[in-house]
């Protein structure tokens, strides 16, 4: 699976975790959560670095609402190290994502 593909798969599974535990609904995800899923898909979806994305916490450029940043920031905070035992195989390669695709930075010269 493509990085950006499992990017989107890795948020949406963090989502359901926490929207599960937090908001107990009945089937799916809860309107807020719904919301906060919709709103991230439509980010990636307009990421100005396309195929070549960082992972968005060390990412330059914040595209995110601040509002929305807090929630999926509390969403990762919670859901992440709960990935790490309901799907491994996901967190890992999360984790490797972000070591492999870091933010290129300017080299100052001195």
């Amino acid at each position: 699976m493509p990085r950006f593909e499992r990017e989107k798969k890795t948020l949406k599974t963090m989502i359901a975790l926490y929207c599960k535990d937090h908001h107990s609904p009945i089937s799916g995800l809860c309107a807020d959560c719904t919301s906060l899923q919709e709103y991230a898909m439509g980010r990636l979806a307009n990421c100005r670095y396309g195929a070549d994305k960082p992972k968005c916490a060390v990412c330059t450029t914040h595209c995110y609402k601040p509002v929305m940043r807090d929630a999926v920031r509390n969403v990762m905070r919670y859901a992440g190290p709960r990935m790490l035992v309901k799907h491994p195989v996901l967190a890992l390669e999360h984790v490797v994502d972000g070591l492999l695709h870091r933010p290129k930075t300017s080299k100052k010269k001195l």
